[in-house]
């Protein structure tokens, strides 16, 4: 086996690029497959007659990344809340997402039409004044505004659930 290392990695080297994958995943997953191949069937006497398996091996295996990465889709954190970096701890991503859900739940008991205001500009699609405008109606030059009363809105009804501090650190 040891003979058809440069082999692998000379077939690995050539395929990883043309399927966006690291060379040295792919030899491991053809190692695996080979590995697997050795301890069901009986190995040729000769390394050489591997070396039509192994270029046909490492081509299934850049087939079958290319296919599962057109299908497989990244994981970015819970509800739109992106993974910290430097910090992917479970913990802290699911109370980042509970918070996101109680300030999302609270905008939507809003009055009028502050909550569909505020979610558009929550939306993590990162659209323009212009775009959020146009979506809800609204000229550009008022949202701003509009923005504004419903921040202070929200404030307001946010206050009245939960016990502000006091400026010095001390509760009433």
């Amino acid at each position: 086996m040891a003979t058809l290392g440069p082999l692998l990695v000379a077939e690995a080297a050539a395929e990883a690029a043309g399927a966006g994958l690291d060379p040295a995943d792919l030899e491991q997953e053809v190692w695996v497959r080979l590995l697997e191949r050795a301890g069901t069937g009986t190995p040729p006497a000769r390394p050489a007659g591997w070396a039509p398996w192994l270029r046909a091996a490492v081509r299934a295996e850049a087939r079958g990344a290319r296919r599962r990465a057109r299908w497989e889709v990244p994981y970015d954190g819970i509800d739109g809340v992106p993974v910290p970096l430097g910090a992917p701890d479970t913990e802290g991503m699911t109370l980042a997402a509970d918070e996101v859900r109680r300030v999302r739940a609270a905008v939507r008991r809003l009055p009028g039409r502050c909550p569909r205001v505020l979610l558009a500009m929550m939306s993590t699609r990162d659209a323009t004044y212009r775009e959020i405008a146009g979506e809800l109606g609204i000229s550009q030059g008022s949202l701003g505004p509009v923005r504004s009363r419903c921040l202070g809105c929200l404030r307001r009804m946010l206050l009245a659930e939960v016990a502000a501090p006091e400026p010095w650190g001390m509760e009433r």
